[in-house]
């Protein structure tokens, strides 16, 4: 299309809106009608007389011309909006939310929105978040009798495939920052029946908990900001979190390597740690930290290195509510409770409290890789690693 073209489309489109605005919506709906045929192809035009004519309440005109855009371009972001409004305005609600969703996947960013689709798109987000709970209402109803007959079974994983069907939760997978192990199941919280040293730890809780306690008042020695990004380095969501100590951390073990000063003035932690089967990867694993958050900081969603490995959190101090996410499920700490969870799975922390949180962290085999798996994954990250430069060769000084 030429520029003259373009700029003829343009007044048409202008003077039938102009006419609109002085009330005469017949008048515009003609001179659009006259452009479209003078125009086929100009989706521009179309967009406007599906508006013109929904403004008539020729609602059958106007979903016809949408459609019409839709068949031309499928991806038509305004066109799908207009499509949602127009069957919400007609009442079919349901249909309406299915188109925006779809809509939803096409918006730009909400620092990108223009002011003028601000608020259609935050009424298209309302429509799909109630339809979606309106038919996790409705499926959990429909299959009440069914669950209840199959009660004390396990149906977690069936309950959140009901709710990712209604749209009340999304699907989350392992996503690796490092290294990922192919065909290992994206278990969020892991059962406790893997991990038969859990109680041992768990009665350990006092005893860790005094020795922190004493770190905690001299002042935390030793604790820095747990994110601390080199110069030049993308921060992205941690950018608030960066050499901060609003999340701070006192690592016991790091990269495989035991810290010395920690461990010795925590030396029945240190004891109990020895007692544990944390993950052995030279160069990487075990970890082992403290981890304290402020009050009212939050640890955005992220993911973990790798999934041959997961992640223990044993609580330490809880001065009021404070929560934990991985993937579709939320939960609080309790005192002398500790869990498993793979940590490649999105995953977020926050601490609502008035106080610090505390909470020890450290990690442990995935439990589903043989012997011979976790022997070459050790292999594996520790070639990687010396490809990369971040490990000597072996035999060199």
């Amino acid at each position: 299309m030429t520029a003259d073209n373009e700029q003829a489309i343009r007044a048409l489109i202008g003077a039938a809106l102009a006419t609109a605005q002085r009330g005469d919506a017949r008048a515009a709906r003609e001179m659009l009608e006259e452009a479209q045929r003078s125009h086929p192809l100009d989706l521009n035009i179309k967009l406007n007389l599906a508006a013109v004519r929904r403004n008539l309440n020729d609602f059958k005109g106007a979903l016809t011309t949408l459609d019409t855009i839709l068949s031309m371009d499928p991806y038509h972001f305004l066109a799908l909006l207009s499509k949602g409004a127009l069957l919400e305005q007609m009442d079919s609600r349901r249909q309406a939310a299915v188109i925006y969703r779809n809509a939803l996947k096409l918006a730009p960013p909400e620092d990108m929105t223009p002011p003028a689709l601000a608020e259609p798109i935050r009424r298209a987000r309302a429509v799909v978040a109630e339809q979606a709970e309106a038919l996790r209402h409705h499926l959990r109803d429909r299959l009440g009798g069914l669950l209840q007959e199959h009660a004390g079974q396990a149906l977690a994983r069936f309950e959140e495939s009901l709710d990712v069907l209604a749209g009340t939760a999304r699907v989350y997978n392992a996503e690796p920052v490092q290294l990922h192990i192919p065909r290992l199941p994206a278990i969020p919280f892991f059962d406790r029946d893997y991990f038969p040293w859990l109680p041992q730890l768990e009665a350990a809780t006092d005893i860790i908990r005094a020795e922190l306690m004493t770190l905690l008042d001299e002042g935390m020695p030793g604790f820095a900001p747990y994110v601390q990004y080199p110069p030049g380095t993308p921060e992205n969501q941690f950018a608030a979190l960066n050499n901060s100590r609003s999340w701070s951390s006192l690592w016991l073990w790091k990269d495989g390597k035991p810290q010395r000063e920690p461990l010795a003035r925590c030396p029945r932690t240190a004891a109990v740690l020895e007692e544990i089967p944390m993950a052995d990867q030279p160069g990487f694993a075990p970890t082992a930290v403290f981890s304290a958050l402020a009050p009212h900081t939050r640890i955005p969603p992220h993911t973990g290195s790798t999934n041959s490995r997961l992640l223990v959190h044993l609580p330490l101090v809880l001065p009021g509510k404070a929560g934990f996410r991985v993937g579709n499920d939320a939960r609080e700490w309790k005192m002398g409770e500790a869990w498993v969870f793979d940590d490649t799975i999105e995953h977020e922390a926050w601490n609502d409290a008035d106080e610090t949180r505390v909470i020890m962290i450290f990690d442990t085999w995935n439990p589903l890789l043989s012997a011979a798996e976790r022997e070459l994954i050790s292999a594996l990250l520790r070639e990687h690693s010396q490809w990369l430069g971040h490990l000597p060769s072996p035999g060199l000084a």
